[in-house]
């Protein structure tokens, strides 16, 4: 048994000294939210780090995704995927809108665009597909497709921050995308969330939906929230911000040793690199498919040793408590085959070399 618990992911942090050094002017300005200097900044430099044109920032992954899809006044269906976060799905029911979950690919777990176009009705206004543990959706399919039926794609995206595909930042694509800052993301502001859009002129709609949908001082437009992100968790992502690189390596280094680990053993499948793809290393998921050893088995098994792996997504959300009798799984039997089988396991940046082989061993009994 390890002597301390492993989790299955850990926040990088930066030095102490550094972030005090970066919030020190705001006992200076008093300025703590709304839009502050901080903000400003880590908007700006986040422009460039994913080579967007415009970038909205938020107080946490989720309530940047319902206040998009709010922003696009979406009607009737959006298709999406049953393999994510809950939040995808509560972002489009919390609008009111349906649900249509297509199936995911066997390949790298994305939605599966042969059978996208099929669930396209004339209620359908949007497609709402996730990059899955890093890896990309068919992004140019996925444009056909809506171009074809004047569809709204916004993108969870909030496992994919830093990634490009042929060396163009995935923020570009779609309408709209969604990346997630929090604290277990490769990239994160405490919590924290950001949308990427298109055109400069919806800044000012996410921008008044995230403020109460004020537009002036006496003017009140949109029904909106409170989801602004403040100065403190801006600051931690601007101190984050500059390791991220060597953050992004020190995880490809934690990858290729369990690759070097698990590779060609009958039973466990692992994810291949997805090609002209430039990964950020999310997430170590593996497959147990007719291994020795059942997911849940290798998850009990893990446990007892104090390491602690993640089924990473299971259930799916048509199949959980508040949507199973709403929703049927039966469309979707790919999506259910992985999600009964697969397990993430602990995967950060100061991951020892020595402790993956020591979890691998145990895997492999």
């Amino acid at each position: 048994m390890f002597s301390d618990k492993i989790q299955v992911t850990r926040s990088s942090m930066p030095p102490i000294e550094e972030y005090i050094e970066e919030i020190k002017s705001l006992w200076d300005s008093h300025w703590l939210t709304n839009m502050g200097e901080k903000h400003n900044q880590l908007e700006e430099r986040l422009i460039k780090c994913l080579d967007v044109p415009n970038l909205s920032l938020f107080t946490n992954g989720h309530l940047a995704l319902e206040c998009v899809v709010q922003a696009f006044n979406l009607t009737g269906e959006v298709i999406t995927t049953p393999f994510t976060f809950v939040s995808t799905t509560h972002a489009i029911v919390r609008n009111g809108l349906k649900p249509i979950f297509c199936d995911i690919n066997p390949d790298d777990y994305t939605i599966d665009t042969e059978k996208l176009e099929r669930l396209i009705t004339e209620k359908t206004s949007a497609i709402l597909p996730v990059h899955v543990y890093g890896n990309i959706c068919d992004v140019y399919e996925i444009h056909r497709i809506a171009q074809k039926y004047n569809l709204k794609v916004i993108y969870d995206a909030a496992h994919a921050f830093g990634v490009t595909v042929n060396d163009t930042g995935i923020g570009n694509f779609g309408d709209a995308s969604m990346f997630s800052f929090h604290a277990t993301k490769v990239f994160h502001t405490i919590e924290g969330g950001a949308i990427t859009f298109k055109e400069e002129s919806f800044k000012n709609k996410l921008n008044s939906i995230k403020n109460f949908g004020i537009t002036g001082q006496e003017s009140i437009e949109d029904i909106g929230t409170n989801a602004k992100m403040n100065e403190f968790q801006a600051a931690m992502g601007l101190c984050n911000l500059r390791n991220i690189d060597k953050d992004i390596n020190s995880r490809k280094r934690v990858v290729e040793r369990y690759i070097e680990n698990l590779e060609n053993i009958n039973g466990i499948k692992l994810l291949k690199e997805q090609k002209n793809v430039k990964s950020n290393y999310a997430y170590f998921p593996v497959v147990f498919d007719g291994y020795k050893n059942s997911r849940d088995g290798i998850y009990e098994l893990l446990k007892q040793n104090n390491i602690m792996a993640r089924k990473y997504f299971y259930p799916l959300t048509n199949r959980i408590e508040c949507y199973k009798d709403y929703f049927s799984s039966q469309g979707t039997p790919v999506a259910e085959y992985i999600a009964d089988r697969v397990l993430c396991l602990p995967l950060y940046a100061d991951l020892a070399l020595e402790d993956i082989d020591r979890i691998c061993k145990i895997i492999k009994g």
